[in-house]
């Protein structure tokens, strides 16, 4: 019988001196905020920050070395992380006295991520730090994860290969009077084939998102509560979002948005099939979306406000006369063109309105803009790029334009 300790289980680890490039850049921001620490429980700032994604505690001091303490599974975050202090703790209640023990003082101003923490858990931890001052350090962690590393970069090149390789895949899937949901099963098994991680972590409260969307015509452009321009009939209203029992058709929009996750980083990339012939209507608002795409790139540079890149490709699309498609139909329509993605497929940067963060050198970020029409379907494109000195540079390689299958 193999010992507990064994890794059996695949594990792309964290380089130790990534991680504690990380954690010396973090305890150098609660420097600047006056904190004595900070307590972080969210799994992808837990991942980001230690290299494992089992349930714990990490606390790092403003100066030394961090502590992980972990509920479950504690043989496992051994053979994860880098860090050099790792225990197993029975419970969130022994935190303080477990500080005390490995001669850490107690914080008197304590971090915690404030947009993930439900009351009811943020309560237990007031009462087990009732001699601290507790305050939110999310957009911090948040802004920092947003300026991705040469480590991570290489991640998400990883990652966007995947998204290449559905959408290929997709060109054998996409046949005339398969249902949505068959197809969507289909590629969905071929993404978990190649490495697909089959989760997609996000951070906005009450959200979740499958794989992705494949849907065609007419019923993609139903609209859903998703906070995203795509909607789709689901398969239930339970589940009312992506694809549905719908068959596919010829001459039609079939929309393939997809992102891939790998080793913890996800790509997103959207692409448009069609099996035939697209109606010129909708192969001109296509061709104008890769336009908004290309005016994108020159506009999202280090230093550019992401409000006012927001506004400058609204006032573009309104010029064109599509405004009343653009990135949603109705007066609910979407207010973003693009978000950034990481660990987390709604991270910093988002390219919306009244945002006022300036890009940086590294950022990468999924850029979306589509056309949702009703009764007729949805056009477009999505990239994940890094943002550079001079503009996009495309992590995937799959074209951009229409893909049209024989029918």
């Amino acid at each position: 019988m193999p010992s507990i300790s064994t890794p059996l289980c695949h594990s792309d680890k964290l380089p130790e001196s990534e991680a504690y490039t990380r954690i010396k850049f973090f305890q150098k921001t609660l420097a600047n905020r006056g904190l004595d620490g900070a307590l972080i429980i969210d799994r992808a700032d837990l991942f980001y920050y230690s290299g494992t994604g089992q349930q714990g505690w990490l606390y790092v001091p403003v100066e030394g070395e961090p502590l992980l303490m972990i509920f479950k599974e504690f043989s496992r975050t051994l053979n994860e992380s880098p860090l050099k202090f790792i225990i197993s703790l029975s419970g969130s209640k022994k935190i303080p006295q477990t500080l005390a023990e490995y001669e850490i003082d107690s914080p008197r101003k304590l971090g915690m991520e404030f947009d993930i923490l439900p009351v009811s858990i943020f309560r237990q931890y007031e009462a087990i730090f009732n001699k601290s001052d507790i305050v939110d350090i999310s957009t911090e962690i948040r802004l920092q994860r947003a300026v991705k590393s040469a480590f991570e970069i290489e991640k998400m090149r990883e990652s966007a290969a995947g998204s290449d390789a559905l959408h290929e895949k997709s060109k054998e899937i996409l046949q005339v009077g398969k249902p949505e949901l068959t197809a969507a099963g289909e590629l969905e098994g071929y993404a978990r084939s190649i490495g697909h991680q089959g989760i997609m972590n996000m951070r906005l409260f009450n959200s979740g998102m499958s794989f992705g969307h494949l849907m065609g015509g007419a019923s993609a452009a139903v609209p859903s509560y998703a906070p995203t321009p795509n909607g789709g009939c689901g398969s239930s209203s339970a589940a009312g979002l992506g694809a549905g029992f719908n068959p596919l058709e010829k001459n039609v929009p079939i929309i393939v948005d997809y992102a891939f996750g790998s080793n913890g980083y996800i790509s997103d990339q959207t692409r448009i099939f069609c099996i035939g012939k697209l109606p010129d209507d909708l192969q001109r608002g296509h061709d104008f979306m890769l336009e908004i795409q290309a005016m994108a790139s020159g506009l999202c540079l280090p230093g550019a406000i992401t409000g006012e890149i927001y506004q400058q490709l609204v006032e573009a699309v309104e010029k064109k006369g599509w405004a009343d498609y653009f990135m949603g139909a109705g007066e609910r329509r979407i207010r973003f063109i693009g978000h950034g993605t990481g660990l987390e497929l709604d991270e910093f940067p988002f390219i919306a309105l009244n945002q006022k963060l300036p890009l940086a050198a590294n950022m990468t970020l999924a850029l979306e803009p589509k056309l949702i029409i009703p009764g007729k379907g949805i056009v477009g494109i999505e990239n994940t790029n890094i943002i550079t000195e001079n503009g996009f540079e495309p992590l995937g390689h799959f074209p951009d334009e229409v893909c049209v299958l024989p029918g």
